[in-house]
Parts: structure tokens; C-alpha cells; sequence
């Protein structure tokens, strides 16, 4: 028993063994305790996200998920070195390094609580707004940047570097980047700039200048289009930007305007009874929207009819399919009630002079 009592009472580093025992025995069990509260909450966390529909309870479970063991014994060590008599140095080491965990630590819970996030909000709006999905993916890669930015700085700040100095230092040399690389930061904005302005997403298919095809890809330099031929068309972002693009992918009704001609022979009842098949032919059709048909104008070898409807669908492919079935019923109509197409003709007038009378035996 005094041997025990001698053993226990030997001093290490200005602490006796029992006391390092004691320290020990502080680590294991916080470490325990620790661990046991994380998996309590985590399990009622759990039944309570299987009776709600709330997000708030998915974006903690999964953020407690992230809860690494070596933060749990990080925090451990530092409730065991409480009652230990330590230096002032080590013991301001072993506080520093907890601070530093505990902001990776956060730094992990709400990076994890945001990709939840967006998660959740895409399978949400994929199908309804693709372009606002897109925005959010840009926003949570901007914001994630920012958060672990600042745990840096706190933690740089918290091992005693000037942050102020650091920050001013960086900016000067951010100066002489942006100057070096003054074209690729354009396109890195541009893509910025397309990202939450949303002029077109993913799918559209859009015309600039003289170049047109579906939106592939919206990356951090460049656009990709698929043209109509299949090739792979790649803009700049800047350049993109600074173009007129005309965004079919945002049509939603199509305006169609057709004109046809019929001869002048055509009797003035027939050429009234135009505009009235024509309605009729477009009425016909199930995503046609009439709107006017007129005898326009007299043309060099027509009587000339103007017709405007509307597609309520964007698709190109539907749009050619209701203009032939429109034309073949027109071709049909005008056949049965005699009316004829006009094509360019011209008709050559011969008058004969007195001379050519005179010579003229007949």
C-alpha cells in the first residue's frame, strides 16, 4: 500500500501520477460523454425529421454527421489539461489549437448545412427553373469561399498573425494579378455576371450575331453551344456578354406571318371568301391562335393576302407542322372553289401602228 501511495505520488512534469491518472480519466470520459450526446441528438434529430417536412432538422442531422472524432478529442485533451499545472506556453498552445479546431469544426457544420441546402433546392426546382439552380450552384460555390476565407482569418488571427498586414498584403498583390490576368478575371465576371442575370440557361437555344445553337455548358471562361449542324460552338464570356443574344429558349408563343397570292383573274366574291378560309384553316389546328387575315396589297402579278397567327408552343418542329397542314388545306380549299396560286407571269400588250395597217392586206 506505500508503495502504491509512493508510485502515484512520483512527480512528472510538475504533476504527481495521480494527477495525470485523474487527467487521463477526464480525456476518456469527455471524450465518451462527447460522443454519446452527439449520437442522442442525432437520433432524435432523426425521428423528429421523419414526422416534419421542414428542411431545418435535415440541414443539423447531416451537419452533426460531419462531427469529426478528432475535434472530440482535441476538446478532450484541453478538459483533461485543466487539472494539470501546465507552463503558460503549452497551456496557450493547447487553447489556440482548440479554438482552431472548433472553427474548422464550424466550418465543416455549415458548409455541410449549406450543400444540404442547395440540394434539397435543386431537386426542388430543376424542372421548374432551371435558370435559378443555376444561380444557387454559383452562390453556394461563392459562399462556401467565404466561409472557409474567414475561418482562416480567424484562425490566422488567432495564432497571433496580423491579419490587417495579411489582408493589405494580399490586396496589393491581388492588384498586380488582376492587371496580369485582366482578360481571364473579364471572362470569370462575365460568367458571374450570366450566372445571376440568367439572359439564358442550360438548353436554350440562342443566336449571336451570326452564330446560333443550344446552350451546353456555362463555364468559368467560356459558353458552349451545339449548333444545328452538330458542331461544338465555344464564346468567350465576355464577348458573349457584350453581344445581342437573341434567346429562343425564352419563347413561349411563336408569331407566324404568311403571305400568299392568287391571279387577278380571280372575281372579287372569291377573293372575300379568302380571308375566311384561311381563318378556318388555321382555326383547325390545336395550338394555332388566329389572329388576321387581310387583302393586303396589289402586287406586280398578285392580289396579295397577309396572314398573322400565333403557335402556343416554341418548338420550331410544331410550328412547320401546323404551317403545312394550313398550306395543304389551303391548296385543297382553293382547287375545289377555283381560285388559282399566282406565279410571276407578264403579259406583253402588241398594238400595231398606222403603218403596219396600211401594209397589212388583211
Amino acid at each position: 500500500m506505500k508503495q502504491l501511495e509512493f508510485d502515484l505520488g512520483t512527480v512528472v512534469f510538475s504533476n504527481t501520477l495521480a494527477t495525470w491518472l485523474t487527467a487521463l480519466g477526464v480525456v476518456v470520459g469527455v471524450a465518451i460523454v462527447l460522443r454519446i450526446v452527439e449520437e442522442v441528438v442525432l437520433v432524435r434529430l432523426a425521428r423528429l425529421t421523419a414526422r416534419t417536412s421542414t428542411i431545418v432538422d435535415d440541414l443539423l442531422v447531416n451537419a452533426l454527421k460531419k462531427t469529426k472524432l478528432i475535434y472530440l478529442l482535441v476538446v478532450s485533451v484541453f478538459a483533461g489539461s485543466v487539472v494539470l499545472e501546465l507552463p503558460d506556453d503549452i497551456r496557450t498552445v493547447l487553447w489556440r489549437t482548440t479554438i482552431i479546431a472548433t472553427l474548422i469544426q464550424a466550418g465543416i457544420w455549415f458548409s455541410e448545412a449549406l450543400m444540404t441546402w442547395l440540394k434539397h433546392y435543386r431537386e426542388q426546382q430543376l424542372e421548374e427553373d432551371a435558370a435559378s439552380v443555376m444561380t444557387m450552384n454559383a452562390l453556394g460555390i461563392i459562399g462556401r469561399i467565404a466561409l472557409w476565407s474567414t475561418v482562416l482569418m480567424l484562425a490566422l488571427d488567432n495564432i497571433g498573425v496580423d491579419v490587417t498586414a495579411l489582408v493589405a498584403g494580399l490586396g496589393i498583390g491581388g492588384i498586380a494579378v488582376a492587371l496580369a490576368l485582366q482578360n481571364i478575371l473579364g471572362d470569370l465576371f462575365a460568367s458571374l455576371s450570366i450566372v445571376l442575370d440568367k439572359p439564358f440557361v442550360i438548353g436554350d437555344f440562342i443566336i449571336v450575331g451570326d452564330l446560333m445553337g443550344s446552350v451546353e455548358n456555362i463555364g468559368i471562361k467560356t459558353t458552349r453551344l451545339r449548333s444545328l449542324s452538330g458542331e461544338q460552338l465555344i464564346l468567350a464570356n465576355g464577348d458573349l456578354l457584350s453581344s445581342r443574344v437573341r434567346n429562343f429558349g425564352r419563347m413561349y408563343r411563336r408569331r407566324a406571318v404568311f403571305k400568299i397570292g392568287v391571279v387577278y383573274q380571280t372575281t372579287a366574291e372569291q377573293l372575300e371568301s379568302i380571308p375566311k378560309m384561311i381563318r378556318e384553316a388555321v382555326e383547325r389546328q390545336e395550338k394555332a391562335t388566329f389572329d388576321r387575315s387581310h387583302f393586303g396589297s396589289y402586287g406586280d402579278s398578285s392580289l396579295d393576302f397577309e396572314t398573322v397567327y400565333y403557335v402556343e408552343d416554341p418548338d420550331y418542329a410544331v410550328y412547320m407542322d401546323i404551317q403545312q397542314a394550313i398550306n395543304l388545306e389551303l391548296f385543297r380549299r382553293f382547287a375545289d372553289t377555283g381560285i388559282d396560286f399566282a406565279y410571276p407571269t407578264r403579259t406583253l400588250f402588241l398594238e400595231k401602228t398606222d403603218l403596219q395597217q396600211r401594209s397589212d392586206p388583211g
